[in-house]
């Protein structure tokens, strides 16, 4: 297929990440301000509360699934290995658990989630990826002691684990935000990055592949800014491969102009590209002229 018949992705992947307090969960469900989007939250870290700082009007808008994840009961793994496969699966409120028996057998509620047939006016969030690299570790090592450190291969069932899913999202026909806290690495170049936490340091470096857009929060002048240029700044980690550059609005920045259509006009925030015209061979008579016009002019020029 050639480029010019290829249409843009219409669905986003979305990195968020920062320091503890930088605004992250709070910027992701800002989106809900938007009446035309709805939220699906998997909270792994029990952080959704700072959602109820939004308004009232906003709350019917946001679905939360709550998955209690620690050390001992690391099920948030499990279950967001499952879920993100896109297929229908039934969530327990108790454990967060994907077919729970227990749950089950007392007839206790659970949450019916499909993602692949949700619509593009809905938004998947999963906070956080730190999270969920900690459930991880633990599924590794629950038969270890708790003074146990782990080995190679330990390490190497943390990067599959961590690969599954990303993959999954970095492929995903719905739109999704992961929200992450930041890892100093030294990149392939030698010079020291913040980048999103993903597992070891190694994978977290190349994390960034797996998302269309990275963005970045920090607390800069006593302002939440969140950025996404490359040329953010260069110790940090971020990029837009729709253009947007959420930090020219320093305490403003919105990622509703993301998700509004299939991509943004480069280096505009908040601008969004006319769809591109139909192949030609789809195209009008009036159309398919046009083109043929053009081609000849462009044939009697090169002579």
């Amino acid at each position: 297929m050639k480029l010019s018949q290829k249409s843009a992705v219409k669905s986003h992947r979305v990195m968020l990440f920062g320091p503890p307090k930088s605004g992250k969960t709070e910027l992701a469900g800002k989106i809900a301000l938007d009446p035309k989007f709805n939220l699906l939250v998997f909270d792994l870290e029990n952080g959704s509360d700072t959602l109820l700082k939004l308004p009232a009007e906003c709350h019917d808008r946001i679905e939360v699934i709550s998955i209690p994840d620690t050390r001992g009961f690391p099920i948030a793994i499990e279950t967001m290995l499952k879920v993100i496969k896109g297929g229908p699966v039934d969530i327990c409120e108790l454990h967060g658990k994907v077919s729970c028996s227990l749950c089950k057998s007392k007839n206790l509620p659970s949450t019916r989630v499909e993602l692949n047939s949700l619509g593009l006016d809905t938004i998947v969030i999963v906070d956080s990826i730190t999270q969920l690299t900690n459930s991880a570790i633990a599924h590794i090592t629950k038969a270890q002691p708790d003074d146990y450190k782990m080995e190679y291969d330990d390490w190497a069932n943390l990067g599959k684990l961590m690969d599954t899913f990303l993959s999954y999202v970095q492929q995903a026909p719905f739109n999704i935000i992961c929200i992450s806290h930041e890892t100093e690495v030294k990149m392939e170049d030698g010079k020291e990055k913040l980048v999103p936490t993903a597992g070891t340091r190694n994978f977290s470096r190349n994390s960034a592949k797996y998302f269309d857009e990275v963005v970045y929060c920090e607390v800069k002048n006593k302002k939440h800014v969140a950025a996404s240029s490359t040329t953010y700044a260069n110790n940090v980690l971020t990029g837009s491969r729709t253009g947007n550059v959420l930090e020219s609005k320093p305490g403003e920045a919105s990622l509703v102009s993301i998700f509004l259509n299939s991509a943004a006009t480069p280096g505009v925030f908040g601008a969004v590209n006319t769809p591109a015209p139909p192949p030609v061979s789809q195209a009008t008579p009036a159309a398919k002229a046009a083109v043929d016009l053009v081609a000849l002019a462009a044939s009697m020029k090169a002579k």
